[in-house]
């Protein structure tokens, strides 16, 4: 492991900071300031906390991602994948709960950075993000229904099913308004870009329909429609005060498991933006600082009443394409977004729900990658029962246990697909010149197998999956050979079940009078069994480095016994 490093990309950066590059900078970092406000208030108030906290998020989360993370252009904040997370954890655990809980995702991000494993969440099996993601741009829609219609419902049920059924059974309480305007939003935040790219289609849509809504309201005397400040009349444009919670131990092992899927959620997602970051601008992330960027700063955030953040694909685009240059850029969209909230907070209150919706319902549509989902669908069936289990766990129950249940099978598969490419084969009487990479052939008396030796052959990782198999195989052999050769020429690895299983066999091998040959022991195996002290068990001159060696010492060994 190399050794632990602390070197934010801001460093590197101003140490070939200029004018030409600040003016870049500026520019990109007040465009996507302006692109994530009404993502974060949409984000704030979809999770269950009020406007205001989803501002806090991006500003101070924002902040902290580009002064301590890995990647150049990365904007982080609140983003959609966590809303049915931390729905979930204030129903539950309430306020409290989810500061404990996102700080503690916290601490574990900044554990996998200083150990290096940023790279291994790239392992995380292809279908289980495009399931889980997909899963939860449905949820996502699901509960925008009831403010995108202006549905009248005193409680939504928590579960997906049970929320239809309440949609379908109150869908003669539509309010037509709200509808309009919900649906005038989806249509403006789509037809935007072709008019202007750099103009964000969600703002407009906020400003356009926020005041349609008011005038309706003042001059048309249509007072259903529902607005944030009728839910949250109280909105206040100023920072929070730094609060710190009272952490117990039994609230720690209680939200142990949803730390965990936030800080995997957020590092699967931060990681994902800063790839792709990396393939429009020409740039290489360091992921173990973006890790620890994104620990900090869901480690800090809380503390001032902010919700779990991470790497934001779409405002990370956003912020190349307006040309940002350096972590500069996103420490600008932060105070760009300070300065809004500090001034325009209140007009906040006047915004309508219903076009809220419109935006959540985009950014859903946007999340569920459905062109992905079905060309996944063609792949093998393994791929595609991970792909749907997963995606209807994230649905049906919540994203936790999709994505435990969805990494054991996957898990599960790929021991499978591992063990069915290890093949154990009984060579009987001669061994093929043609097919052999470990031989040296100086007579034809060494392809033949001498009498009373016999000779297995394993093609393949030798591990717990395939252990067990060839334990089976010397089991169903009835005769007792004096002397049995293997050969391991094409094992890349052997795990500790299959160094106990090399070991029982030569014990029973031992009592029946057989004696047991290694051949063509790789390096890298022969250094495990080494240090697992089976060689000295066996006898190293019972571990050759060939073919030829072993039939001569089995041939030698068969004239002995």
């Amino acid at each position: 492991m190399d050794k632990f490093s602390f070197k934010p990309s801001l460093l590197k950066s101003l140490r070939s900071y200029d004018k030409k590059k600040f003016a870049a900078d500026a520019m990109a970092g007040l465009i996507v300031g302006i692109v994530a406000l009404p993502l974060a208030i949409a984000f704030g108030i979809a999770s269950g906390v009020s406007p205001e906290k989803g501002i806090i998020t991006a500003v101070v989360a924002g902040f902290l991602i580009s002064v301590f993370g890995g990647s150049k252009v990365q904007i982080g904040g609140p983003t959609g994948a966590f809303i049915v997370i931390i729905y979930g954890i204030i129903q539950q655990f309430g306020l409290s709960g989810l500061m404990i809980a996102t700080m503690l995702a916290g601490v574990f991000l900044v554990l996998l950075g200083m150990f290096r494993l940023g790279t291994i969440i790239k392992f995380i099996p292809y279908p289980i993000v495009v399931g889980f993601t997909s899963g939860i741009a449905v949820t996502i829609f699901t509960t925008q229904i009831k403010d995108l219609f202006g549905l009248t419902i005193d409680e939504l049920p928590a579960d997906f099913i049970s929320k239809w059924g309440t949609y379908f059974t109150h869908l003669d309480t539509i309010d037509l308004p709200s509808t309009i305007i919900g649906i005038l939003s989806i249509i403006i935040i789509a037809l935007t870009p072709k008019v202007s790219k750099k103009i964000p289609g969600s703002l407009v849509a906020i400003v356009v329909m926020t005041l349609a809504a008011y005038l309706l309201n003042i001059y048309g005397g249509i007072t259903s429609i529902k607005t944030i400040g009728s839910f949250y009349p109280d909105i206040k444009a100023q920072i929070p005060e730094l609060t710190v919670p009272d952490i117990t131990w039994e609230q720690m092992k209680l939200l142990f498991p949803t730390a965990l899927t936030i800080a995997v959620l957020g590092a699967i997602e931060s990681l994902l933006s800063a790839t792709v970051a990396d393939g429009v601008c020409g740039d290489h992330h360091d992921s173990n600082q973006e890790l620890i960027g994104l620990g900090i700063a869901n480690f800090c955030t809380p503390l001032f009443g902010g919700i779990p953040a991470t790497g934001a694909i779409a405002r990370t685009m956003t912020n190349i394409n307006n040309g940002g240059k350096t972590p500069v850029a996103g420490i600008i969209h932060a105070l760009t977004l300070l300065l809004i909230f500090l001034v325009l907070m209140p007009l906040a209150a006047y915004i309508p729900m219903a076009c809220l919706a419109g935006v959540l319902v985009v950014v859903s549509y946007n999340m569920s990658g459905w062109r992905t989902f079905r060309e996944l669908m063609n792949n093998p069936k393994s791929d595609i029962t991970v792909l749907l289990i997963t995606f209807f766990l994230t649905v049906i129950f919540d994203l936790t246990i999709a994505i435990e249940v969805g990494m054991v099978i996957a898990c599960l598969l790929f021991m499978r697909r591992m063990a069915e490419t290890t093949q154990i084969k009984v060579i009987a009487d001669e061994i093929d010149p043609n097919d052999e990479s470990d031989m040296k052939f100086t007579e034809e008396e060494h392809l033949i197998i001498p009498d009373n030796v016999e000779v297995y052959e394993i093609n393949g990782p030798y591990f717990f999956g395939i252990a067990n198999k060839f334990e089976d195989l010397m089991a169903a052999m009835d005769d007792h050979p004096k002397v049995r050769v293997i050969r391991m020429r094409r094992v890349p690895f052997i795990d500790s079940t299959g160094i106990h299983n090399l070991r029982t066999l030569c014990e029973m091998s031992h009592h029946e009078g057989t004696q047991i040959v290694l051949s063509g022991v790789t390096p890298n195996v022969y250094a495990v069994l080494e240090h697992s002290g089976f060689c000295n068990l066996l006898g190293k001159e019972y571990i050759c480095p060939n073919i030829n060696v072993a039939l001569d010492r089995a041939a030698e060994l068969v004239k002995k016994l």
